[in-house]
């Protein structure tokens, strides 16, 4: 087995976390955003449960909002078979001030094996053959060895830096998160030929746009892969805010619709590669994230596969930016900046 290894979405991810719940033999520790109840929900949720029938001491993070109506039947079920179930800040924590969230996606199996990336448990993120429905388009990192043992270490309290190697694993704790932006800036920086980043929810501080333009302008081909669709009201028109200014700088800009995008990701120079649970955003910059950075070129090259495959079936944006009249730019130019106000504002107070 490769000790980093990429999955494309739910219908890769979700097999092979249940085959790793499956073999498990000492301990299981999940963190996830949203757990749903739904098919591959319920195929996770039944995989736990034998875990922890057999013995396994099982534990699971879900987070209050996040997990909202499945995590009370969740955690009974899980509790029933001997599994230890946690509820991230409930919505009762609201009315104590407790709004941050844990936006985490991670399963560790006997400190062997590791999933971390952008996927939640849901049936969205697979593909309905039946249907034709494409599920999410998401990506998550597989670890083995040495390296899930590392997360294993950092999960229980260990080294605060991330060791020097091909793969470090960043967490950040609450209001951790402008570590987590900073590496983004450093790839950024570092940049010579070609950036490509897909994120869904593309919200990114003025510091970060610049970093984007100056990589262009330097010669860099920079692409970005962002939502043609959302599952966050006014987002897409946060974004859109920011196309004239990103493509007079000789960025490239895409939106994907072929389904819901919510992949947290970038590959840098063909050998650099971000993957995590980790926005652009204000957000992401309270809450608890992690982040994947590696160096390896198998990864980088399959990632950029990725890329490449969803860049080449969504919709440049420069011809419609040219064709939106001026009134209609004035009008998304206000409301974009209102939702990034907002967000920036609930953002301070969580912190």
């Amino acid at each position: 087995m490769k000790p980093v290894s990429l999955l494309d979405g739910g219908a890769e991810a979700f097999p092979r976390m249940v085959e790793a719940i499956g073999l498990a033999r000492t301990s299981i520790w999940m963190e996830v955003y949203t757990f749903a109840l739904d098919g591959w929900g319920t195929r996770v949720c039944d995989a736990l449960c034998a875990a922890a029938r057999r013995g396994v001491d099982v534990r699971v993070q879900v987070d209050g909002v996040g997990s909202l109506g499945s995590e009370g039947e969740l955690a009974d079920r899980l509790r029933a078979c001997g599994a230890k179930v946690r509820t991230f800040n409930p919505l009762t924590g609201l009315w104590s001030g407790r709004w941050w969230r844990n936006h985490r996606k991670m399963l560790l199996v006997d400190g062997t094996v590791a999933f971390v990336g952008g996927i939640n448990v849901s049936e969205a993120y697979a593909h309905d053959e039946q249907s034709g429905r494409r599920g999410w388009a998401d990506v998550a990192l597989e670890l083995r060895g040495e390296l899930a043992a590392e997360l294993a270490r950092r999960l229980r309290g260990g080294r605060l830096a991330p060791p020097a190697g091909p793969v470090r694993v960043w967490l950040s704790g609450l209001r951790g998160g402008l570590r987590l932006q900073g590496r983004y800036r450093e790839a950024l920086k570092g940049a010579r030929e070609e950036v490509l980043l897909a994120h869904a929810y593309f919200l990114p501080s003025g510091a970060f746009v610049r970093a984007l333009c100056a990589a262009a302008r330097r010669g860099v081909k920079v692409r970005l892969l962002l939502a043609g669709k959302s599952d966050v009201p006014l987002a897409r028109a946060a974004t859109a805010r920011l196309y004239g200014r990103l493509l007079s700088a000789g960025v490239e800009v895409r939106e994907w619709t072929g389904s819901t995008l919510h992949a947290k990701a970038a590959v840098v120079d063909g050998r650099t590669v971000l993957v995590g649970s980790f926005n652009l955003d204000a957000l992401s910059l309270v809450n608890l994230e992690t982040l994947l950075e590696v160096e390896d070129g198998d990864v980088a090259g399959a990632l950029r596969a990725w890329m490449e495959r969803h860049l080449s079936e969504a919709r440049d944006v420069e011809g419609d930016w040219q064709r939106m009249g001026w009134l209609e730019r004035t009008v998304l130019g206000v409301v974009g900046t209102l939702v990034v106000r907002v967000q920036v504002a609930v953002a301070r107070l969580l912190g």
